[in-house]
This record gives structure tokens, sequence and C-alpha cells, in this order.
């Protein structure tokens, strides 16, 4: 078969393959042109997904019917005043997006620009339909109906129109995000989807965008390195979601989806969550032109970078300082969680109200005779009349020796007591704090470990009578292999025997731990570790696991001092928020929340 050019309509159609492959695919060329246009507001009417029908009305600069009919001309473009593609700063520059789209699909083009009259073209798959003058205000409004209409192979590769406009509405709120001194508003099947206003605040906008809960659990991110700066916010490791889809990448107000990007993401929440969690992020690159190539997708959704290792390393940086300087800060209480707590009837027991009430320490309805202090009961106060039934409630109450701290010192606040063993009670300024203690004390383990390892290594304590622990051979072979690696985190092991290691020391830090159980964890997490990493690469990993061996247990009774030195030591303590697996270790009820529990507010 012979060589031949191409008909026009042809190579449309297959340009129109490459930028056009659904309706959000149309929509997010047909907003990017808006907001090159220099619009301040943006309306898009979506019907059926955009399957039927897509409109982008906008207020930017219009264009003159000479303009109009070169802009469906493949590679025409005002975007490119010369040669110098690297110096692009406008979202689009291919010349490709409108002609591809009226390739397969009924465009109508309507612009004026201000002081002049309006002009409208319709193209249909391809052929000029009509053009002639428009009655509009000053900008552009662009329709596209029946995508794929004419090119059934196409077509029938589209999914539902719900899926189809999850898509769409998912581009609009990149691009909204990306410019929040432009408004947007989205409609479908008659229906306001969306809306945003016209705002200078980065933070604001995207927690209008995604949850208004994100902008009380996230942090700011500000950082500048060798010209490129990087801003946003992101989450909490305590608020995060179950897919990556809440992670929002922008490289010069471009929204990309890049690996390097989302990998360095991992990198900088990976001993922060767990694995099947992800973290909320908007983060907002400013890099020179010459050091980003833009054209390197046909949908420009994906970018390369001069110099990788750089960009990732002010990404991981930039979040990590943000996250340590969070402190302890955790997620605050939802709405649904609040909801939970709901009011009970209190009914009395059977059996009558006289063979209910329980044995009083108040004699008759004269002068109550008070019990010998060492008779007394703390919580056994009883109550003489015929409507208390209850039997008295039983707690553990410690003498005060020394005046409570004042709550307004500390942001974790003072303790007030301990709930089922696990949980600490403390009264903050500011309202209710509820710890978990193993949670809390595992993070801060696993701190400490960390800065005794930068130090060099971590201190050991000899056990009075080594312990023998029984494992399979492969397990012990895998820890006698890392021997000496273990030792650097003050476990001492030797093999004894085939199927059993030697314990002669652990980790001082762990104080009173559980060798057996530590062993037998670490042979698990050493078997799934790359025999080329050293442990030291897997630091978090080891550590953590034997973080957990060395914190305090849920079911253990703490005093009101143990109570208390934990609380400080989480104040100072950076990422003691979550635990080792990305759980919150404490939450707080503040006023506000206790208000409204009792139908205050």
């Amino acid at each position: 078969m012979s060589i031949r050019r191409l008909p026009e309509h042809l190579v449309n159609r297959i340009a129109a393959g490459e930028v056009v492959e659904r309706p959000a695919s149309a929509l997010k060329e047909l907003v990017e042109n808006a907001i090159d246009a220099g619009a301040g507001r943006i309306a898009i009417l979506l019907v059926e997904g955009g399957t039927s029908r897509i409109e982008v009305a906008d207020d930017g600069c219009g264009m003159t019917p000479a303009d109009m009919a070169l802009a469906l001309e493949r590679h025409a473009t005002s975007k490119l005043p010369n040669e110098f593609i690297e110096s692009v700063v406008t979202l689009g520059f291919r010349g490709e997006a409108l002609p591809s789209i009226a390739s397969v699909a009924r465009l109508t083009i309507e612009s004026r620009i201000r002081g002049a009259e309006g002009w409208a073209r319709t193209v249909d798959n391809g052929r000029v339909d009509r053009e002639g003058p428009a009655a509009l205000p000053p900008g552009t409004r662009v329709v596209v109906e029946d995508l794929f209409a004419r090119v059934p192979a196409r077509r029938k590769f589209l999914r539902s129109p719900r899926a189809e406009y999850a898509a769409c509405l998912d581009v609009v709120r990149r691009l909204a995000m990306a410019r929040p001194d432009i408004g947007f508003t989205l409609e479908h099947d008659g229906r306001r989807a969306l809306s945003a206003t016209q705002i200078e605040d980065r933070p604001g906008r995207v927690a209008t965008l995604t949850d208004r809960a994100l902008a009380d659990n996230s942090v700011a991110i500000d950082l500048e390195r060798e010209g490129l700066v990087l801003g946003g916010v992101a989450s909490l490791p305590t608020y995060n979601r179950g897919i990556a889809d809440h992670q929002y990448l922008f490289v010069n107000g471009r929204p990309v989806k890049d690996r390097l990007l989302m990998g360095a993401i991992r990198g900088a929440y990976a001993e922060m969550l767990p694995r099947d969690r992800h973290a909320v992020v908007a983060l907002f690159l400013d890099i020179p032109t010459d050091q980003v190539d833009v054209n390197v997708h046909p949908a420009k959704t994906e970018v390369r970078f001069r110099d990788p290792a750089m960009v990732r390393g002010l990404i991981v940086s930039g979040l990590r300082r943000a996250l340590d300087a969070a402190g302890h800060r955790s997620q605050r209480a939802s709405d649904s969680a609040l909801a939970m707590w709901q009011p009970e009837n209190i009914s009395s027991p059977p059996g009558g109200e006289e063979g209910a009430r329980p044995q009083s320490g108040w004699e008759g309805e004269g002068t109550p005779q008070r019990l010998p202090l060492e008779s007394r009961s703390y919580g056994a106060v009883n109550d003489s009349r015929p409507t208390f039934f209850a039997a008295p409630p039983q707690a553990r109450a410690e003498p005060a020796w020394t005046p409570p701290p004042q709550t307004a010192a500390f942001p974790m606040g003072v303790a007030r007591g301990q709930v089922a063993k696990t949980y600490i009670v403390a009264e903050a300024e500011d309202g209710l704090v509820l710890v978990d203690q193993h949670a809390a004390h595992e993070r801060l383990v696993l701190e400490r470990m960390r800065a005794a390892l930068i130090g060099g290594t971590i201190a050991s304590q000899a056990l009075l009578i080594p312990e023998v622990v029984e494992l399979n051979e492969s397990a012990c072979d895998r820890l006698e292999s890392r021997a000496e690696e273990l030792s650097e985190f003050g476990l001492d092991l030797e093999r004894f025997g085939p199927h059993a290691m030697l314990v002669r020391a652990t980790p001082a830090l762990l104080g009173q731990s559980d060798p057996k159980g530590l062993v037998t964890d670490l042979a698990d997490e050493l078997a799934a570790f790359d025999e080329a990493l050293s442990l030291k690469e897997r630091l978090d990993a080891v550590a953590g696991t034997m973080a957990c061996h060395g914190s305090v247990r849920a079911g253990r009774i703490l005093s009101v001092a143990e109570m208390n030195a934990l609380l400080r030591e989480m104040e100072v303590t950076p990422h003691s928020g979550q635990c080792n697996h990305g759980r919150p270790t404490w939450v707080k009820l503040a006023h506000g929340d206790i208000e409204k529990l009792f139908g205050r507010k």
C-alpha cells in the first residue's frame, strides 16, 4: 500500500482521540481557554454528564469574527507569541482543542469583545453549519452537543452519565482550586453542583472545594529553595481518606497528575499513616519555566522536571517541616462522632422502691451520722430519698498532696481521671481531652528511639536471666543475619540451637518489655524486608515494632502523676497526635461541642 496524505477531517479525528477522550477532556480544554482569556467568572452547564451538552460561558476578552474562524483551524493559537515553547505560561498552547472537539461533536462558539458586536459560528462534526451575529454580553460562550454521536466506536466506550459527570466535576474542582481569583459555578441537569466565589485565599478555596473540616485539620505549607516555591495545605495524619483522589497537585498553576509528586507525598507521610489511608493535600509548586517541560502529554496533565530529585526533596521537606511544627495536634471531633453521644433514659430497677434502696451512710431524716474515715468508701454517697435507686458508683480516688496545676498553662490539659484503664481524661482551658494511653506512649517511645539513633546507638539493658525464644529455623536465620544491626537498636541476640534465639539485652527505652513477643514480631517484620536494605533504611518499621512493645498497655492503671507526665511529654514531642499506625492518639471536645451535647447551643 502506498503512502498517502490523510484528509483534514481524518487528521482532526485522530487528534481528537488524543485530546478528547471523554466529556471531561473537552470540558477541561474549554475551561482552560476561558482562564487564559482573563475571565473573572466562569459558568459551566452539563447535561447527562456532558455527553449530551457542555456549555462554558466566561466574561473574558472575547474574540473577533476573524479570530473565531482561525481558532477552529488546527495549530492556531494566540498563546505562543514566539517560538520559545519552553516559556509558555498559559494553560493551553497546542492549538488543537477546538478543531478536535468540532470534528466529533456539534460545536457552537459565541463571542463578543467589549465595544463591538457579538458573532457566532457553528461547526457540526467538522463542517461549518452556520455563522452570523449573536447577542451576548462581553466574553465567550462555547456549547458542545452530542459528543461522539457520529463516532459510535468512541461513544460506546463512554461510561455512565453519572461516572462522566464525576470526572467533569473533578476537572472543574482542580481548575477552580488553582485559581481562587476566578469565580466558578457548575450546574448539572438543572441542579447547582458547585459554586466558588472569587477569593484571594488559597486555603479557603481548597477547603470550599474539598471539605470545610480540612481548615481545622490541616497545616500550611510554605517553603522556598533555589528559586522553587512550594505552598498549599496538607491534612494532619489523623485526617485521611481511603483513596488518593483527594491529593491535588499544581505546577505553575497547572493541575497535573505526576508520579514523582505523588511518591513524594507518600514518602513524607510514610510512618504516620496506615498503609491503606491517604492524606488530603493541595500543593502548589511555582518553578522557573526553563526547569519544567509542560509539552509532554497531549492533554497537558503530565510534566517533566529538569531536576526531579530537587523537586521531590522540596516536597518531602516542606511537608515534614509543616507536620513537625504541628506538634501534638490531632483531628478535631467530627459532627458524626458527636452525633454518637445520645442521652439515655435512666429507668428504675425492678423490685419496688424500698427493696431497691441501697444501704445508706446517712441515718434517718435528722442529723446525718458521719462514718469513720477508715470505713468510708469514696464514691459510696447514698441518698435516703425513695426515688434514689441506682447502686452507688465505685471509683478510684487519690489524695491531692499538691495543688492541681492550672489548665491554662498546658495545651493538653490536666489529668482528671482514667476510663476503662485505657483512656486518660484531661481538662484543658478550651475543652475536654481524651487520650489513648497506649497509642500516645507508643509514639513517644518511637520518637525517643529515633533521637537516640541519630546520636549513635540505643542503650541496652541486660537481662538478669537471658530469655530463650523458640522460633522456626528460617526466622532464626533472619534474626541471626541481622544480629549486629539489631544490637545498634539495643537488642542483643545470639543463636541458641537451630530453633531458638537467646535474648541477652533489650533496649533500655522499652523498660519492662516482653522479649519473646518483641523478637517474634521482629522476625515477622524482617521477612518482609529486602535483604539489600539495612535496618537503618527501614528504621521506622523496626523502631515502630519495638516501640509498640515498650509502650504503656491498655488496661494498666496509671497514677495522676503518670498521666500528667504523659500529657506533658506529648506537648513537646513531634507527631504525638497520631500513633505509629496513623491512628489519632487524642481527641478534644471543645466547650462548644459539649454545649451542643447538652442542648445549650
